[in-house]
């Protein structure tokens, strides 16, 4: 059967499709909410099982309460492919999360996922019409503080907002824009 080739048209859709991915991963991590709302269009659903079914805003209060509990996250997005058919695309986003809750006691929930996405493309932007996360597995385990000390771990540690040290980067802050 194999893959056949794609036009160069697609193949810049395809990436594009990939960024927008890799942008809701930095708002989620960096609590960039007005980003966030960025990559969806206004009449846009969001699923995250059981947790969250609704629209744009009510996802952003949604998400903004379920973050606060958690000192660290991280998404990772490991790979994706997009199916395009003009300006519609559907894709299957892999990821691998990481979520770490703060202070003495504290668990790490490391969690493997898929969004299933439906993207529109107007005026030349791609945005989700429609995410909906699928959970593949889940661990948690309590989070060891003496990890730190380990020389390995001794670059600087990444933060929700702006505090982050991607942002001392201002042209891969304006990619985001």
């Amino acid at each position: 059967m194999g893959i056949a080739p794609r036009p160069a048209g697609e193949i810049a859709d395809a990436e594009a499709l990939h960024r927008l991915a890799l942008a809701y991963s930095r708002a989620i991590d960096r609590r960039d909410f007005a980003l966030l709302e960025s990559l969806y269009w206004p009449e846009a659903t969001d699923r995250h099982g059981a947790m969250f079914e609704g629209g744009v805003a009510a996802f952003l209060a949604f998400v903004g309460a379920a973050l606060a509990r958690y000192e660290t996250t991280v998404h990772y997005v490991v790979h994706s492919a997009f199916a395009l058919a003009g300006d519609r695309a559907e894709g299957e986003v892999h990821k691998v999360n990481y979520h770490r809750t703060p202070g003495p006691g504290a668990t790490e929930t490391i969690t493997g996922s898929r969004s299933l996405d439906v993207c529109l493309r107007r005026g030349g932007e791609w945005r989700f019409l429609s995410r909906e996360v699928v959970i593949d597995w889940v661990r948690t385990r309590p989070a060891d503080p003496a990890a730190w000390a380990d020389p390995a771990a001794q670059s600087p540690r990444g933060a929700a907002g702006a505090d982050d040290p991607s942002y001392a980067l201002p042209l891969l802050a304006r990619a985001f824009v």
